[in-house]
């Protein structure tokens, strides 16, 4: 189980979004902590550390701390 990481900027991001894709949020991540790699996709080059979720309308970017175990959120696009 990876930990997760969200600096002050992104996490007024998601506290921001609607209710309805806050929610689809708060689970994709949680998932991909459970298996970041099985949840995300590669970002560009799969380097295994830069990863991507993918939503409907959503798109963050993920970054993997292997040996720390930690999931940190790099950025949050809104799509809707």
């Amino acid at each position: 189980m990876y930990a997760l990481h969200c600096n002050a900027t992104n996490q007024a991001v998601w506290d921001s979004l609607p209710q309805p894709v806050s929610e689809r949020l708060t689970l994709a991540l949680a998932a991909a902590c459970a298996d970041p790699i099985a949840a995300t996709e590669p970002y560009d080059e799969d380097d295994g550390i830069m990863r991507t979720l993918v939503l409907s309308d959503l798109f963050v970017v993920l970054y993997l701390g292997h040996q720390t175990k930690t999931l940190h959120v790099f950025q949050i696009d809104y799509l809707g």
